[in-house]
């Protein structure tokens, strides 16, 4: 009896595909501001004096409802040494100490250094001696120096084996070092002269108890005295000498720091504490700042995890905004549950310039289907874009080694997003954030490998798509759950192979390692019977 053979086109099931590995998040926080927000923005002050205002109506806007009225002359004590174990003071011309019993002694121009037995020479002495405490040193013609040169007086204490010490001047002097340190002194001199009334008043509404008054830096203000001073902040002090802001009689504490971002914050929303006069208001010409927007800045799920306590690994964020705009809470979303921290915290955890921020997530997820994509076809890329602006897609194919443009991705309400892609050969994409990028998903891509079905007892052919000239191509043969090679050729200059081996009953087919950027591509299987 006469067999024939009849070759039959079938695809066999494989196994299941690989689950998708979870995305690696990225969190992008992006800002508006520098500073606590308080009060009078130092950049919103210039662009109003730019803009024509007074410095009257300047701090005016900043703190409503206060007027400008004066103060009592008086002298300031600035912290400039603690807990020293020595001191040197110097200057350029002779100068005086008086000690604890009111004695007064000379001192010669130059360095004089001491510890806490405060032993100095004085009055031409040969040798020092030591001198009941405190000490009040006064200069002569040239200013005392303690590491730089300030006006008035410097008064030394001792406590217990330690030295501290602190500039006994004049609030209008200790302004003149004041003023240059806070605001530029090129700035317009309305924004100097409102900088001068708010220091002002700001120093006589801060002061401490105890051995000084006010501290150098920005625990009080920054005081860095005579080597701050210029022509233009000196004519603003001088211009508005003794003037303060007041409200309801009493000098107001008039907050100021850097930027908005566009909107003050209230002293209740900062503090808890309602002030009148420290609310929320518009502060329109902030835009001149260089911080009135920044980031976006990069963290990623485990540094901002660290950040915000988050219980287990960190999946989510979100926050809630207070009346001015600003983070009030940040709640971390995390595998094992929530956990809350407040808007303040997470800036001095991340070292972020404002509590006006925002929390945005952008993560690109692996195709769930993990078996490459056949030449020709396209996938289907799936991530997430939330509370970012202008997300871009780029990609880079395994055979380049620059990354290009794929378009903009456009997320939906909640921030989740599908692309479609259709890379040749195997491709890398990511998404790009202004300079941040995401971790990078790869898409392989195999050759379409088509069997030719003229039927033949001798030989099995097909095409490759593209055209890849002398490609390796693998006949095989199912043998139980495996494929065996039972004959090999190459690809001709057209992307065809032929390949000669004798059929028997079984599965068969066509496996293609192709190189140049694809990974092994196969055919259907083809199942041989005989009858």
């Amino acid at each position: 009896m006469r067999r024939t053979l009849a070759l039959v086109l079938v695809v066999l099931a494989g196994p299941a595909a690989a689950s998708a590995r979870p995305p690696t998040p990225l969190f992008v926080v992006s800002g508006h501001g520098w500073g606590h927000g308080v009060g009078m923005g130092q950049y919103g002050a210039y662009g109003y004096a730019k803009h024509g205002l007074g410095y009257r109506a300047i701090l005016a806007h900043y703190y409503p409802g206060t007027t400008i009225g004066t103060a009592p002359v008086r002298r300031v004590r600035i912290l400039l040494a603690q807990k020293k174990a020595k001191l040197t003071i110097s200057s350029t011309a002779d100068f005086t100490v008086t000690d604890a019993t009111g004695e007064t002694h000379d001192v010669v121009a130059g360095t004089t250094t001491f510890d806490s037995k405060l032993k100095l020479k004085v009055d031409a002495a040969a040798k020092a001696k030591a001198l009941p405490g405190p000490l009040l040193f006064a200069p002569g013609t040239a200013p005392l120096e303690l590491g730089h040169p300030y006006r008035g007086q410097i008064q030394v204490t001792v406590a217990g084996t330690k030295l501290q010490a602190a500039d006994v001047v004049g609030l209008e002097p200790y302004l003149q070092g004041v003023v240059p340190a806070e605001m530029p002194h090129t700035w317009a001199p309305e924004a100097l002269k409102a900088q001068a009334v708010a220091a002002r008043s700001y120093a006589l509404s801060h002061l401490q108890a105890g051995s000084f008054d006010l501290y150098p830096d920005t625990r009080s203000q920054v005081y860095r005295g005579v080597v701050a001073e210029t022509p233009e902040t000196n004519a603003a002090v001088q211009a508005t000498a003794g003037q303060v802001v007041l409200f309801a009689g009493r000098v107001a504490k008039t907050f100021f720091f850097s930027t908005s971002g566009g909107r003050t914050m209230s002293a209740a929303d900062a503090w808890g504490t309602p002030i009148p006069y420290l609310v929320s208001v518009p502060d329109p010409y902030d835009t001149l700042s260089p911080y009135h927007d920044w980031g976006p800045f990069a963290f990623t799920a485990a540094k901002l995890g660290k950040a915000l306590h988050a219980q287990g690994p960190l999946l989510d964020v979100q926050t809630d905004a207070n009346s001015s705009g600003r983070v009030a809470e940040v709640t971390a979303i995390g595998a094992n549950g929530e956990s809350t921290v407040t808007g303040a915290a997470v800036r001095k955890a991340l070292g972020l310039r404002s509590t006006w921020f925002s929390v945005g997530v952008v993560s690109l997820s692996p195709p769930a289907n993990a078996s490459p994509v056949v030449y020709g076809g396209r996938a289907k890329l799936t991530g997430l874009a939330r509370a970012v602006s202008s997300v871009g897609l780029e990609s880079r194919p395994t055979t380049a080694k620059t990354w290009t443009s794929a378009g903009r991705v456009k997320p939906a309400a909640d921030g989740t997003f599908t692309a479609s892609v259709k890379p040749s050969p195997t491709t890398w994409y990511r998404l790009a954030v202004g300079t941040l990028r995401t971790a990078q998903v790869r898409i392989p891509v195999a050759p379409l490998v088509r069997f030719d079905l003229t039927q033949s007892k001798t030989s099995l052919g097909g095409v490759v798509r593209p055209v890849l000239p002398n490609a390796l191509v693998e006949i095989q043969r199912l043998a139980g759950a495996d494929w065996s090679t039972v004959a090999s050729t190459r690809t001709d200059a057209n992307g065809n192979f032929a390949a000669s081996l004798r059929l028997h009953a079984g599965s068969y087919r066509a496996r293609v390692t192709p190189g140049h950027g694809f990974v092994p591509g196969t055919t259907k299987p083809l199942e041989v019977v005989s009858g």
